[in-house]
């Protein structure tokens, strides 16, 4: 008989670990497939490790992965794909904003054999702050616009893998990882199913806005070179706009006889054009800080405990 195995990254998630599994057990016994979960305890600081050993205690179905700190969800689940045996490999939220409802939908597509992967993606945002969903929006807008990897809008970490996709997923090792974009760029056939959001059932999201921004940042500076194309295109139209303004002015001061003044306006300019120059240093910086982050090889977790 096929396994699967379902990854649940876990951070800071005691209340929600208990609720998830009542949930999602009933719909693991009911598929064709043996199941096996994985918890991935991000350094939690509460007791999620305590309810992950417990429930191993009480199902050997479950197993536990524990890191010597927190290293980001990122990680987690990279770590949870690591461990996982099944023949097909799902990744879960724990708060239950990924229905276990789903799953049997989502193995019964693969299982055809026309589908690699499964994914999940949310057509409403009901419950989320507006400013987080408008710029939530507008970064999947753009990171299509300037990206050859296609990153779907509302896409979840919820899909349900092959063996093949995700060996395939396993293999690409950044530290700086975006998933939503590694599953992309991996390739393979993939069928979206689209629901609601869905509320978690317990504890508070630990994506700020703040947070989020930054994860944005990661996703366009891994799947796209596009700003430092701008960074250098800036740079010549701001040239070229000083060669007409100088040529201007000569040809001003030639014809009329006007001094060049406007000291305010020189100052302003000199804002500007430095302001200019941080920014295109600025991208030039974050495309160094990743390459120097890679050269370090440092591993993208450290284990502390495996059940």
């Amino acid at each position: 008989m096929k396994r699967i195995s379902i990854v649940v990254p876990c951070y800071n998630e005691e209340e929600a670990i208990p609720l998830f599994y009542a949930a999602v057990k009933p719909v693991l016994a009911g598929l064709p497939v043996q199941a096996e979960l994985w918890f991935v305890d991000d350094g939690s600081r509460d007791g999620s490790l305590t309810q992950m050993k417990a429930l191993h205690q009480a199902d050997d179905s479950v197993h536990y992965v524990s890191f010597s700190r927190n290293f980001g969800k990122e990680s987690a689940m990279y770590a949870g794909l690591e461990v996982a045996t099944g023949d097909y490999v799902a990744v879960m939220d724990v708060d239950l904003q990924d229905p276990p409802s789903l799953l049997p939908k989502m193995l019964a597509l693969v299982e055809t054999g026309e589908f690699d992967c499964v994914a999940t993606r949310r057509v409403t945002r009901k419950g989320e702050p507006k400013i987080r969903s408008f710029f939530a929006r507008r970064f999947y807008h753009l990171i299509n616009k300037i990206s050859k990897t296609e990153v779907m809008d509302g896409a979840r970490d919820f899909r349900l893998m092959t063996r093949q996709m995700t060996d395939a997923v396993l293999s690409l090792k950044e530290v700086s990882r975006f998933s939503k974009g590694i599953f992309g760029w991996v390739g393979f056939h993939t069928k979206w199913l689209e629901y609601e959001n869905v509320e978690r059932v317990a504890g508070e999201t630990k994506w700020s806005f703040w947070k989020l921004l930054i994860y944005s940042l990661d996703g366009i500076i891994g799947f796209s070179t596009m700003p430092l194309a701008i960074a250098s295109i800036t740079g010549v139209v701001f040239c070229l706009i000083a060669l007409l303004l100088l040529l201007y002015f000569f040809i001003k001061t030639l014809v009329w006889g006007d001094p060049v003044a406007g000291f305010p306006m020189m100052i302003c300019i000199i804002l500007l054009l430095g302001g200019i120059q941080l920014f295109c240093i600025g991208i030039l910086g974050q495309y160094l800080s990743k390459t120097y982050l890679e050269t370090k090889r440092r591993p993208l977790y450290i284990l502390k405990e495996k059940e």
